[in-house]
């Protein structure tokens, strides 16, 4: 199986912290697995190219990068709402028009926008930015809340560490859930982060050391196969518990039951994916009680059965 093509489309002054969110997650190789991506940069001119921390980065690929690229990434752009290059902005189209999926981190947007590659669908960026974008691209269907939007040909993150949690939903799109564990393994990160950018813009109290969540979902984790109601986790946690529910709005921006299926479905998508287990069996090891609720809650949250699922991602 041919690598599949990650180009990075930068411009100056390049954002680099953006340029990383895409670089780690499909430039690093996990220890012990094939390489499932080829990753480079290019630019309309090649040649150093300047940041926004100060320090110039050379780049040596042109637009063509973009006529071979299968995911073509734009991570970021500043000033936001400075114009895209025409040359730059038919070379998306051109992706686009062939195939290609189009990506764009934080404020990378504006440039999707442009280019008409969100008009009348939903899209997100930065919080600081969602108001300069709407206002100059009404036709976007702006989502203030979300960490990204993924359409399958055209996704949006918003602000900058969201575009992790992009990249590592595109990687989890493309090869499974075990293989983006991997990857946010090696990154020292969760595979997925819950709830929306405005617990970040809202800029909340930040939660005292004895009152992190942390140990608690640790113990969750460990125990998907036991029931776990919110009164036993309250009881665990030592809280009430609506003081309890309160707490995983403020720090996950979820419920603790949307945040425990979750953790119950992503647990049987790695099942799926590694094991030969019935699925009867990893119903019931997730916490799901029988293969026919493990079924429904599987085709909500990823539109997909389980069997379909495995035949997709699971290894001979």
């Amino acid at each position: 199986m041919s690598a599949h093509r990650v180009v990075a489309l930068l411009n100056p002054p390049q954002p680099p912290f953006e340029l990383a969110c895409a670089a780690e997650v499909f430039g690093t190789v996990p220890p012990g697995t094939p390489a499932r991506y080829e990753f480079r940069i290019c630019a309309e001119h090649p040649g150093p190219l300047p940041t926004t921390a100060g320090f110039r980065m050379l780049v040596d690929a042109g637009l063509t990068a973009v006529a071979e690229a299968d995911t073509v990434v734009v991570p970021g752009w500043q000033p936001p709402a400075t114009p895209a290059p025409p040359a730059v902005v038919e070379s998306i189209r051109a992706a686009h028009r062939r195939g290609a999926r189009i990506v764009a981190i934080c404020t990378g947007a504006f440039v999707l926008a442009r280019a008409g590659l969100l008009d009348g669908r939903r899209a997100t960026t930065h919080w600081r930015h969602t108001d300069e974008l709407a206002a100059a691209f009404p036709r976007v269907e702006l989502d203030r809340d979300v960490l990204y939007v993924d359409h399958g040909d055209v996704a949006t993150s918003a602000g900058s560490g969201a575009g992790i949690d992009l990249c590592l939903h595109l990687v989890r799109a493309d090869h499974g859930a075990a293989y983006a564990a991997r990857i946010a393994r090696n990154m020292v990160l969760p595979p997925h982060r819950e709830g929306s950018q405005r617990q970040y813009a809202d800029q909340p109290v930040p939660a005292r050391p004895d009152e992190s969540l942390a140990p608690l979902l640790e113990w969750a984790t460990s125990r998907l196969d036991a029931p776990l109601p919110l009164d036993r986790l309250a009881e665990r946690a030592g809280l009430s518990s609506r003081s309890l529910a309160r707490r995983f709005t403020e720090q996950l921006g979820t419920s603790p039951g949307k945040w425990l299926l979750r953790q119950r479905l992503d647990a049987a998508r790695v099942m799926l994916e590694q094991t030969d287990l019935p699925v009867e069996t990893i119903a019931t090891r997730v916490g799901l009680t029988s293969a026919v609720n493990l079924r429904r809650r599987f085709r909500a949250y990823l539109g997909t059965t389980p069997g379909a699922y495995r035949r997709t991602f699971g290894q001979p």
